[in-house]
């Protein structure tokens, strides 16, 4: 009985609480519409609702989550330059001429200054992106401690104010989804050389975007001697890809351990790596192999693995009994 006296008690305690809480919103709710006349009490209402529902459908949190996510994505990406041939003019008989074709057209010192200008492009993109969130993530912060004060003046005088913030904050909303695509490099010279008689059409170049290499940390495993090794491109490319991978003995003790240590080109999406030492820990990096058209390239995703003690000394290493398969041709670091 008296275990449910007390019971009782702690919920009475817990209701009186919570209602002298709402008595005390009440309170400071009545408070301040006695400091203003009931057709600004009405506009003050009405706005602060304006502005909470700005800020549920355009600026939620939910929704920065989801573009904080995709800027961390896309500063792990790979950015190409992707050649594009303009459509002739109407009735031109000429057909269009193949990206792989406008290679052998294409100037290859005016293509390295375009690659050059693709990074610096890319780079000042991802910047900006960056200064953009920001910029929203700080907007957010105001506008709540604006709808959480007790203050009715930015509702009522201050009203401009406040609108002029919302259509600066939907700005940057807008030219942060536009940033969000790579778009198109500007030429300012020609990048195909004269070739005398021969009619070549004007070509465009774009920045395109291929989604990072990521292991497979639930099918990377390590054995004894040998490690297996999976990584995966989110969107999977029309085309089968080449792959680097790299792999490097984490403080090694002896000059011969340097060795162990090697970049290995890989045409697939999974490779084994044998006669590695037991009971050690390697560094392993995947990335996609270069290419002419890469501009930019900032991550590289890496995996450390530590591999299976040996046999205890004494007994023959299992590993003599069925040989590991030897170490492809492997370059130094």
């Amino acid at each position: 009985m008296n275990l449910q006296v007390t019971g009782l008690g702690l919920d009475k305690m817990k209701l009186d609480s919570l209602q002298s809480f709402l008595d005390q919103e009440e309170a400071e709710e009545a408070e301040e519409q006695q400091l203003l006349a009931p057709a600004a009490w009405r506009t003050y209402m009405e706005r602060r609702a304006a502005l909470r529902e700005f800020l549920t459908a355009e600026l939620s949190l939910q929704l920065l989550k989801r573009h904080h996510a995709r800027m961390e994505l896309l500063r792990k990406c790979s950015y190409y330059i992707e050649i594009l041939p303009k459509h002739l003019a109407l009735g031109d008989q000429n057909p269009l001429v193949l990206p792989s074709t406008m290679f052998q057209l294409i100037d290859p010192w005016k293509f390295q200054r375009m690659k050059k200008v693709g990074t610096a492009q890319t780079k000042i993109q991802l910047l900006l992106l960056g200064d953009l969130l920001e910029q929203l993530d700080r907007g957010r912060a105001e506008l709540d401690a604006l709808l959480e004060s007790p203050d009715p003046r930015p509702f009522v005088a201050g009203w401009g104010l406040v609108e002029q913030r919302l259509a600066d904050l939907s700005a940057v909303m807008d030219s942060f989804l536009a940033l969000m695509v790579p778009g198109r490099l500007h030429i300012k010279h020609r990048l195909v050389s004269d070739v005398g008689a021969t009619k070549i059409p004007h070509i465009r170049l774009m920045l395109s975007t291929k989604m990072p290499v990521v292991f497979d940390r639930k099918e990377s495993v390590a054995h004894q001697d040998w490690v297996s090794l999976r990584w995966f491109v989110t969107i999977q490319p029309a085309a089968p890809e080449q792959f680097e991978l790299r792999f490097k003995l984490l403080d090694p003790r002896t000059q011969q351990e340097c060795t162990q240590c090697g970049i290995i080109p890989v045409a697939a999406c999974t490779f084994d790596i044998h006669n590695l030492l037991p009971n050690r820990s390697y560094k392993f990096t995947v990335k996609r192999a270069e290419s002419y058209t890469l501009v930019y390239e900032p991550w590289r995703d890496s995996l450390t693995l530590h591999t299976r003690p040996g046999p205890p000394e004494g007994r023959a290493p299992s590993r003599l009994g069925k040989p590991g398969l030897p170490l492809p041709t492997l370059s130094e670091r």
